[in-house]
């Protein structure tokens, strides 16, 4: 039943499939890659939280050193700046945070893409369906349903196809922006509490 849907849908089935394949497996790697404890780190939380002074700082950029992703990127990097003047400080976090966002995003604008096209293909095979009707109609007359039949379900297949993928990829889509957006400011929280001690020991001198 399935297979003959699809070849009832025409040529226009064919990128539908891809854009739903392209659906299914940014959905499930950016489930997996987005998940709160692989980016943020508690061993890195718990770092910045208890350093105390300029000697607990090696062993922060330890800790930092044993994991991947966003997070401890960004604190790598704010801690291996501790000597520079705090506004450049800052900067440094800041530039990280623009590049670790990339990742943190990576995909997602493939799901607005695919939300923005499957209609329009949908479309497309809905246009080209119903030439088929008009052509047939032309040579046969509109006697003959069963012949124009084929055109018709080309022209509402691919429509319905078209909606049944945009759908979930726009949903998708806005569940991950906004679950990669609730992530970066957790990273932004963690590293301005890192820059405030990183600062307090600059004032009290320096490190000794």
């Amino acid at each position: 039943m399935g297979w003959e849907l699809f070849e009832q849908g025409g040529l226009m089935m064919y990128p539908l499939s891809l854009c739903s394949i392209l659906t299914l497996a940014i959905t499930l790697e950016r489930a997996f890659s987005l998940r709160r404890h692989r980016i943020i780190r508690g061993e890195i939380v718990s770092v910045i939280e208890n350093i105390k002074g300029p000697e607990d700082i090696g062993l922060a950029v330890s800790v930092c050193n044993q994991y991947e992703g966003p997070f401890a990127q960004v604190v790598r990097i704010g801690l291996e700046s501790r000597y520079l003047p705090p506004e450049e400080i800052r900067e440094s976090i800041v530039d990280q945070g623009r590049q670790e966002m990339g990742k943190l995003q990576k995909g997602i604008v493939v799901l607005e893409t695919v939300a923005s096209v499957s209609p329009l293909l949908g479309l497309l095979g809905t246009v080209l369906g119903m030439i088929k009707v008009f052509r047939e109609i032309s040579e046969v007359g509109v006697g003959q349903g069963n012949l124009l039949a084929g055109g018709i379900a080309e022209a509402i297949l691919t429509t319905g196809a078209g909606l049944f993928i945009a759908i979930p990829s726009l949903v998708f889509f806005n569940y991950f922006s906004s679950k990669a957006e609730s992530l970066v400011l957790e990273i932004e929280k963690y590293s301005n509490a890192l820059l405030k001690k990183l600062r307090g020991f600059q004032d009290k001198g320096p490190e000794g």
